[in-house]
């Protein structure tokens, strides 16, 4: 197998963002704007898993020449497990706030972060 098809199967972080890109037009053209709102943090949460992690002696302040492609980082290739992994993060992100929000008598904070869940798993099913 080539290494480019090996990397088109194994980039499920890159097949997901084009789903989430399809489903965020559909969300914004009905006025849905808490999916719209979902799907973005979605896309963030996939963006997040793809950056490699800093390596020791590494820090955010490293200056670059911005014209010179300094600050070009590779991308991580994510597998279906890594993407599942990071939606099911921003689920229990969610079903967390959406306990404190019942706890503290906000039933219609609760209500809304239970929504997100409901949208959020129809990904991962």
């Amino acid at each position: 197998m080539t290494t480019q098809k090996l990397a088109l199967q194994l980039d499920a972080g890159e097949e997901m963002k084009t789903r989430f890109r399809a489903d965020l037009r559909r969300a914004m053209k009905s006025g849905d704007a808490a999916e719209a709102r979902l799907i973005r943090a979605l896309v963030a949460a996939i963006d997040n898993a793809e950056a490699p992690p800093l390596t020791a002696g590494q820090g955010a302040t490293v200056p670059h020449d911005f014209r010179s492609g300094s600050a070009e980082v590779e991308r991580l290739l994510l597998g279906d497990a890594e993407v599942r992994a990071a939606i099911l993060a921003e689920i229990a992100e969610r079903e967390h706030a959406a306990g404190e929000m019942e706890r503290l008598g906000q039933t219609g904070l609760a209500a809304a972060l239970r929504h997100e869940i409901a949208l959020a798993r129809t990904y991962i099913a």
